[in-house]
C-alpha cells in the first residue's frame, strides 16, 4: 500500500473512530498528508472537514481549495460540492459557469442530484453562458496525480 493510501485509511479509522477512539483533529491530520501527495479521496473529504469545522476551525475558503483539488483530479463528488460552493458563493465567488461545468461533470459520472442543480442553475444563467460552461466541461481532463513511487521504469533506472 502506498503511504497515501495508507495514511488516508489511518485518517478513515479516526474519522470513524475505528480501532481507536475517534478524532477528528488527529483524522484531519492524516487526511492532510495523504491530500498534499496528491490523493483525490483524502483531498475530498479535508475539504468536507473544513467545511463542516470538524477537526479544524470552519473555513470555507479552504474547503473549496481542497475540494477543487479533488475535483481536478476527476473525483464526482468533490465536483458536485465544487458546483455547489459556485452557486452559493461559498469559499469562492459567485459563478454559475463554473457551477454549471461542475455539475455537469459530477452528473455524467452518476452523481444524485447532479441533474437537478444543473437545471436549477441554468435558470439562472443566460444562453451564452450555458454554451461556455458547455465547452468547459467537453474540454475538462482530468489531471490525475501520480501515486508515490508510481514512477516510469526508465525514470527508475536513473535511481
Amino acid at each position: 500500500m502506498c503511504p497515501a493510501k495508507a495514511q488516508f485509511s489511518l485518517a478513515g479509522c479516526y474519522h470513524e473512530g475505528e480501532g481507536v477512539a475517534k478524532d477528528m483533529v488527529e483524522a484531519v491530520k492524516w487526511y492532510r498528508r495523504a491530500a498534499e501527495q496528491g490523493f483525490a479521496m483524502a483531498q475530498y473529504n479535508l475539504g468536507a472537514c473544513y467545511f463542516k469545522g470538524e477537526g479544524v476551525a470552519r473555513d470555507a475558503v479552504e474547503g473549496a481549495k481542497w475540494y477543487r483539488q479533488a475535483a481536478k483530479q476527476g473525483d464526482a463528488t468533490a465536483q458536485y460540492y465544487l458546483g455547489a460552493c459556485y452557486v452559493q458563493g461559498e469559499g469562492v465567488a459567485k459563478d454559475y459557469v463554473a457551477a454549471h461545468k461542475w455539475f455537469s461533470l459530477a452528473g455524467h459520472q452518476g452523481v444524485e442530484n447532479a441533474e437537478t442543480n444543473l437545471f436549477l442553475v441554468e435558470k439562472e444563467m443566460t444562453t451564452e453562458q450555458i454554451a461556455e460552461a458547455q465547452r468547459l466541461a467537453r474540454e475538462f481532463k482530468p489531471h490525475k496525480t501520480p501515486e508515490p513511487g508510481a514512477f516510469p521504469l526508465r525514470q527508475r533506472a536513473k535511481l
